[in-house]
């Protein structure tokens, strides 16, 4: 790791860096989109700020009373969380964070050790490393009020645990970044992660079966695996304080070396890809074009759906190839089915078959729909992102942009209807088939609130586009803005549905919520039609923010 030396230059061009990204704040409050970005963001941190105290108090409290009660020996209880947290939610929660890639830095004259500090200063400001510490300072104060003489190893101990689980986050996304770089390697690791999501789905259900049926063997194995959980990094940290607490410092100091030992191992590695990237690495897995002798090629003519023009067809046909070659759409197509596997075989109030549902075997058809229209959302309310710098097509095309919509909301909408066939035959496999009356509330309520989504969905695909890749796992789907607005849609549509639910219910008469979500559907279905007939216009006001938002590197 020779070179990574911080001298006045790197200190200076690193300093410029923050300058530059300073500016490019203060510049983006002068639009007024910028300004709602802000705002959003905000709303985010303090959404993750709130998180990080009540877990910060949570964890300090019971790290008091492992070290009060002489219990020391089970901190990686409070440990072990804390690192899958760091580790696993940064991908997941990219919907809320956003991801800014430093390797653009590269193109000017940067110093390697002033380009591997930005690398570490953006991967230690999103929200779940500030949450993560916040919760390991929780930990300190708790153990410094248990014992005072224990602060200052704890604090020590605690903070070589962070600059670990810092550097493991960097490394293990520029590792990813490398082994992503192949198209074999990445539907490799897709596959593989998105059985890991699933599997993980089951764990519970699972220890839930086994626990009960086999206790001894349980308590074995993990007797078992007891000294090689304390030779990882979360079970060192614990055994560390552990040893402090008892006055086993020679013990304490060997573990601390290997902690140690583990972090420079983490930072080696990703000097490593660092300094590759530094050099020049080109990813690309492109090859090069030789010359061939020209071949006639047979036009295949599009498609062709009655009823429907030649233009939304045409749109329609893109969109279906698009979303048919992305791993992670495909992969939200069977997540409506494996949730109600999950509620099937997860543990409910009793032992009696059924899981979660076991007493309400009708409500799975309306919970898997519920969430088929939640997941959605991330289609329909950045239609444009998949097209990217494509969008200039759209504006030069004989095409008005109400038709492009269209064609896009009749793709969204026949996934819906497979979504929605998928979660009906399950249900009724699982559990059983549903009466005809909550069929036809459940469809009835899931047209009003697919109709109200398309609606809000093409305003903020003009006015908050966001270019994303369909083929990238673990990207931020729509802008914050974007994100927050929809929260609040599907909150105003699902209590709408709830208090005609509970009106029908006032009746016992559940088709009544049926005929009060068809009147609704009619109300959204007339402001639809208005949205789309004014859309042109909006998108022409709108369509330089729009290439330059979509357009962007």
């Amino acid at each position: 790791m020779a070179g990574l030396t911080f001298s006045s230059e790197t200190r200076g061009q690193f300093s410029a860096v923050a300058r530059v990204r300073w500016q490019l704040f203060l510049n983006s409050m002068r639009t007024i989109r910028g300004r709602m970005e802000i705002v959003a963001r905000v709303f985010t941190f303090l959404a993750f700020g709130m998180g990080g105290i009540v877990g910060s108090i949570a964890i300090g409290f019971t790290a008091w009373y492992f070290v009060y009660s002489g219990r020391a020996d089970w901190l990686p209880v409070l440990l072990w969380p804390v690192f899958l947290f760091w580790q696993f939610v940064p991908v997941m929660a990219s919907a809320f964070t956003e991801n800014v890639d430093s390797s653009n830095l590269l193109r000017f004259p940067l110093t390697f050790p002033c380009y591997f500090l930005i690398r570490i200063a953006y991967g230690s400001l999103d929200p779940p490393t500030l949450m993560s510490s916040l919760w390991l300072l929780g930990m300190s104060i708790g153990i410094a009020c248990a014992s005072p003489l224990l602060f200052v190893p704890a604090a020590a101990v605690l903070l070589l645990f962070a600059i670990f689980n810092i550097l493991l986050a960097r490394m293990l996304f520029t590792w990813m970044e490398r082994w992503l770089a192949q198209r074999r390697a990445r539907e490799i690791l897709g596959v593989l992660f998105l059985f890991m999501v699933i599997g993980f789905q089951f764990i519970a259900p699972l220890l839930r079966h086994f626990g009960n049926r086999s206790q001894p063997a349980v308590s074995r194995v993990a007797l078992q695996a007891l000294p090689i959980e304390r030779l990882t990094p979360p079970g060192l940290a614990g055994e560390i304080i552990a040893h402090s607490l008892r006055g086993e410092y020679p013990l304490a100091l060997g573990w601390f070396a290997l902690l140690g030992a583990y972090t420079l191992a983490v930072l080696w590695l990703l000097n490593l890809r660092l300094r590759a990237q530094y050099r020049g690495e080109n990813l690309s897995e492109a090859l090069a074009r030789t010359a061939a002798p020209m071949a006639k090629q047979q036009i295949r003519p599009g498609w062709t759906i009655p009823g429907v023009s030649g233009a939304v067809s045409a749109v329609l046909e893109k969109e279906i190839h698009y979303l048919s070659r992305s791993g992670p759409t495909l992969f939200t197509l069977v997540m409506p089915v494996v949730v109600l596997l999950i509620f099937r075989f997860s543990p409910g109030k009793t032992d009696g078959a059924g899981g979660l549902l076991g007493h309400a075997f009708d409500l799975a058809f309306p919970v898997g729909a519920a969430y088929t229209l939640l997941i959605l959302t991330n289609l329909v309310y950045n239609s444009f992102g998949a097209d990217a710098a494509g969008i200039q097509f759209y504006f030069v095309s004989p095409l008005r942009f109400r038709e492009i919509l269209l064609g896009k909301n009749l793709t969204h909408s026949l996934l819906l209807v497979i979504e929605m066939v998928l979660v009906w035959a399950a249900a009724s496999l699982l559990y059983r088939p549903p009466p005809w009356d909550i069929v036809l509330a459940t469809l009835t309520g899931v047209f009003f609130a697919l109709v109200v989504n398309l609606t809000a969905g093409n305003l903020l695909s003009v006015y908050t586009p966001k270019k994303v890749d369909l083929a990238a796992l673990g990207r931020q789907r729509a802008s914050q803005v974007t994100a927050l607005v929809s929260l609040g849609i599907q909150a105003a549509v699902l209590g709408l549905c709830a208090l005609a639910i509970l009106l029908a219910r006032a009746y016992h008469h559940l088709w009544l919520a049926a005929i009060i979500f068809a009147a609704l559907a009619a109300i959204a279905i007339v402001i639809y039609f208005l949205v789309l007939k004014r859309l042109d216009s909006i998108v022409l006001q709108r369509r330089e923010a729009m290439i330059t938002e979509l357009c962007r590197a």
